[in-house]
């Protein structure tokens, strides 16, 4: 009799309500974390004062400019090594990134920073530059000879401002 008695009750459906408040708990909870960030009340600006910063620096725009100058290397057109057998050209251009105490030295030597330029790019292989890494490479390299040409501290970056390869 007892087992005829469990068949006929039905068994008891579970309650939602555990859910649908997880539910409403996680929206809220992500809502409000989401305020949080975005407002900068979590991870802003130091002390949360960016409107006072930025209106503080409004009068004195050039004092957040570094004191550099920009010297430009004259454009050189270089011949360069194909394995093929066929003429290919580079066509060069930069900035050297510089202290504003020195730009007056830096341009003296403008001839030999060209000299350097002119030697290193010639023995610079066709293949070498077709790698799309080769700029970054090259930028390096180009940096470091230059310093040493121009001594220590004189020249902070090289800028490629044109290369070419015809």
């Amino acid at each position: 009799m007892a087992d005829a008695e469990q068949l006929d009750e039905e068994p008891k459906k579970k309650s939602k309500l555990p859910l649908i408040l997880g539910v409403v708990l996680m929206l809220v909870l992500g809502g409000g974390g989401f305020f949080a960030v975005y407002s900068g009340m979590l991870f802003g600006a130091a002390g949360g004062h960016e409107e006072e910063q930025l209106s503080a620096l409004e009068g004195e725009p050039l004092a957040l400019l570094p004191s550099v100058a920009f010297v430009s290397v004259e454009p050189l057109i270089v011949n360069l090594i194909d394995t093929s057998g066929r003429g290919r050209h580079l066509r060069f251009q930069a900035q050297l990134e510089v202290p504003l105490q020195y730009e007056q030295e830096v341009i003296t030597l403008l001839p030999r920073v060209v000299d350097i330029l002119n030697g290193y790019l010639r023995a610079v292989e066709v293949s070498e530059l077709e790698n799309p890494s080769a700029l970054v490479r090259l930028r390096s390299q180009i940096l470091r000879r230059v310093q040493i040409v121009a001594g220590e501290g004189r020249i902070k970056d090289v800028l490629i401002m044109e290369f070419v390869v015809n």
